[in-house]
């Protein structure tokens, strides 16, 4: 049986994500494991935040929403897990080998994940999308391609 105490699904608000937060929640529940979601900003999103194109606040407001539905869901099935959100941008100026897998692996170090869940699609142009490859390719945890 494995060892897990917490399992990490990058997220964007979308049908994928929803899925992948379904079978993390399940993953979280099996094992008795905190859940934690990874908002990941693509560089788009990101740029029109800077720019005063997007409020911010809006976005915050629909990350907080999409947590809330996975909150609710959980407790809908009976599951008692722990929650925990966090935001990252998937590509950054500054530091050129930052990229979406990345940037969800420096989040699973970061925070000690032991299980990542990741949503996949096939011709992604969203961040979460790109990262998928990437975490397969080089997660040093279990990852589950959703």
């Amino acid at each position: 049986m494995m060892d897990i105490d917490l399992v990490l699904v990058p997220v964007d608000g979308s049908e994928r994500s929803e899925q992948a937060t379904e079978y993390a929640t399940a993953i979280a529940e099996r094992y008795d494991a905190g859940l934690h979601l990874l908002f990941v900003l693509d560089e788009r999103l990101r740029r029109d935040i800077d720019k005063g194109i997007v409020d911010a606040e809006s976005v915050a407001k629909d990350h907080r929403e999409f947590t809330q539905q996975v909150r609710a869901r959980s407790h809908e099935l009976g599951h008692d897990i722990t929650l925990d959100t966090s935001t990252a941008t998937a590509f950054s100026q500054t530091r050129l080998m930052q990229n979406p897998g990345s940037v969800v692996l420096e989040a699973a170090e970061d925070i000690a994940a032991d299980f990542l869940v990741i949503p996949r699609a096939a011709n992604s142009d969203d961040a979460v999308g790109r990262a998928a490859t990437y975490v397969l390719e080089y997660a040093s945890q279990p990852v589950l391609s959703v």
